[in-house]
Order: C-alpha cells, then structure tokens, then sequence
C-alpha cells in the first residue's frame, strides 16, 4: 500500500510542478511574443480552465497521499525532520494554489469578460508571481526528497 501511495504521490508532483515549469517557461514566452493581450488573456484563461482542475485532483491527492504514507509510517513522531519540512512547504503550496484560484485567476476572468486588458495583464502578472513561488517551493520539495536525508 506504501508503494502505491508513493507512486500516485510522485504523479501528482509531476504533474502539478512539470504543468507549473512548462506554463511558465515554455508557454508564456511564446504567448507574450506572438499574442497582443486581448488574445493573449483569453488564451490563458482557457489555459488555466483546462490545466486548474487537475491541480486541484494533485492538490488533494497530494495531501491525501502525504498523510496517508506518514499514517503508515506510524505518524509525524515517527518520520524525520525532512518530511516535517516537507508537509510544512507542501501546505502552503495548497494556500497559495487556492489563493491564486479563488482571487487572482477571478479577477483575470472577470476582466478578460469585461474585455478590461489593462486589470486582465495585473491579474495576469500576478498569477505569474505566484506560480513562479510555487514552482520555486515544488522544486525545493522535489530535492529535499533526495538531499536532506543523506544530511540528517
């Protein structure tokens, strides 16, 4: 069950940080380069409502799968410092997802909707912003994996 819980853990990661490295540093770039914002913005709305569901799934399975391994392994006492670490990053990961979602990507829906580009492009930057902490903080999760238990 250990192994399976991992597995699907390990899918949601990939998922979730691979959607964030690619969003921002393949797609945008070549959004921003050939796409004026009134098609651009709507672009990235029907980006986000496609790629924002399966965030969610990796969301909630990340945190269900999480607890569910520390649970095997007999609970927060029982794991190292490391995972500690990790369900802490992890946490704020899901806050600041469900931050972006409900406030900034709302906005950027309702701006691209009123056809409003200038309040759609500070929405839009600012889920840039956010996306770039949360691809900073997955990808410190992903290495703690492998650095800090050869540390501690």
């Amino acid at each position: 069950m250990l192994k399976l819980l991992y597995l699907l853990h390990v899918f949601a990661t990939v998922v979730w940080v691979g959607g964030m490295f690619f969003a921002h540093f393949v797609l945008r770039p070549v959004a921003v380069a050939q796409l004026p914002p009134p098609q651009r913005l709507p672009f990235w709305v029907g980006i986000f409502k496609r790629f924002f569901p399966w965030v969610w799934v990796c969301v909630i399975g990340l945190l269900l799968t999480g607890q569910a391994m520390i649970l095997q392994m007999g609970g927060m006492g029982a794991v190292g410092m490391q995972v500690h670490i990790m369900v802490a990053i992890g946490y704020v990961m899901a806050g600041i997802f469900a931050y972006l979602y409900f406030e900034p990507y709302a906005s950027l829906k309702r701006a691209v909707a009123a056809q409003d580009w200038p309040a759609g492009g500070a929405a839009q930057d600012r889920i840039r912003k956010l996306v770039v902490t949360n691809l900073t903080l997955g990808l410190l999760n992903i290495a703690l994996v492998f650095v800090l238990p050869v540390l501690l």
